[in-house]
């Protein structure tokens, strides 16, 4: 396979095809926790993309190093390494998000994608398509983060990225938006609930779209198909 297509399909399966929520259903924990708005989503979703690259690199990095028999523990105990620098940084530099998200950064190094991708795909490949497809996953994590912490955060107050510039810095003052202005808002949104309820909404959008898309494949396969025959 021409490498640039190799690249294209990891970019593919990390984005959409295999995504860490809507293909594997995995991180759900914090999905549904930190999501309560779209800044909340976009800290945690940077966070996990920092740790799966890092990790993914490290341990495709070593893999001809690491013992077979003992491999799982190796592959936690460097992303539980990483996910603790991790928890320094954030700690340091980004203390008000640091405080919000809480607990949630420390337990990244549960979330079962990390140990996947470092199973099924890092400890196997060399280490430049271990890098793109830990950025792709986790660049697809952070997209469901954001797009369901925005869907909630909009229904529930009316506001887009509230306190970004508070959570992440001034330089992110400009993602701050009032889509909805006297909004009295829908609190069932910004409970658990709200996120169970919007993350089903996402997942059936994702199904219809992949409907659409396999339905208008179908004519030109079966052209190609015929032309083939004849």
């Amino acid at each position: 396979m021409p490498l640039s297509t190799t690249y294209r399909k990891i970019a593919a399966d990390g984005l959409w095809n295999n995504n860490v929520v809507f293909g594997q259903n995995l991180a759900l924990c914090p999905l549904l926790a930190v999501t309560g708005t779209a800044t909340n989503g976009l800290g945690m979703g940077l966070a996990t993309l920092v740790v799966i690259t890092a990790s993914n690199g490290l341990i495709s990095l070593t893999r001809h190093l690491i013992p077979p028999e003992i491999r799982i523990p190796i592959f936690v105990l460097l992303i539980a390494a990483l996910v603790t620098l991790v928890d320094i940084l954030m700690n340091a530099w980004a203390h008000e998000l640091y405080k919000v998200l809480g607990l949630f950064i420390a337990l990244i190094v549960t979330n079962c994608a990390l140990l996947g991708r470092a199973e099924a795909f890092a400890s196997k490949q060399p280490v430049k398509h271990a890098l793109w497809d830990g950025l792709m996953m986790g660049l697809g994590f952070t997209l469901v983060l954001v797009a369901l912490g925005a869907a909630r955060e909009i229904t529930a107050a009316g506001t887009l990225f509230a306190n970004a510039s508070l959570l992440l810095g001034k330089s992110f003052e400009f993602l701050e938006v009032t889509v909805i202005s006297d909004y009295k808002g829908f609190l069932l949104m910004a409970l658990p609930p709200g996120g169970f309820i919007m993350l089903a909404f996402l997942i059936v959008g994702k199904r219809l779209i992949d409907q659409q898309l396999a339905t208008r494949k179908q004519p030109l396969t079966h052209a190609i198909t015929e032309i083939t025959s004849e």
